[in-house]
């Protein structure tokens, strides 16, 4: 514990945060509505901090919620990922891509949290 950076599931959240913020930034759709543009990029961004978070903190059992959060939020980040495609604000493409990689990152998550309690005596 607290070296979150190099958890993988940090990097790959981390990375896709900016890849959120860099579609957002880029599409001209976001920018007329702002309200949308926020909630994706802050669920995106939710993700790792509560990894980075989850991973600092002084017990198990306190990281392992955070890691839970972190899920709901990488829950979040797909659900707003499908919207996003469905209004037309993303491309299927890739949607299907930052889809992909949101679904690793949640079964990756799960998969830590399973580690990090057995490590509860």
């Amino acid at each position: 514990m607290g070296d979150f950076q190099k958890l993988r599931v940090w990097q790959l959240s981390k990375d896709l945060a900016v890849e959120i913020y860099k579609t957002v930034n880029s599409n001209i759709d976001f920018k007329k509505d702002l309200r949308f543009a926020g909630q994706i990029t802050s669920c995106a961004v939710s993700v790792p901090s509560n990894i980075a978070e989850g991973d600092e903190l002084q017990t198990t059992k306190q990281g392992i919620n955070h890691f839970y959060i972190a899920k709901g939020s990488c829950s979040e980040l797909i659900t707003q990922i499908i919207i996003g495609k469905e209004i037309g604000h993303i491309k299927e493409d890739k949607a299907e891509e930052l889809l992909s990689k949101a679904n690793i990152i949640s079964l990756s998550l799960y998969k830590l949290i399973q580690v990090r309690k057995s490590w509860i005596k």
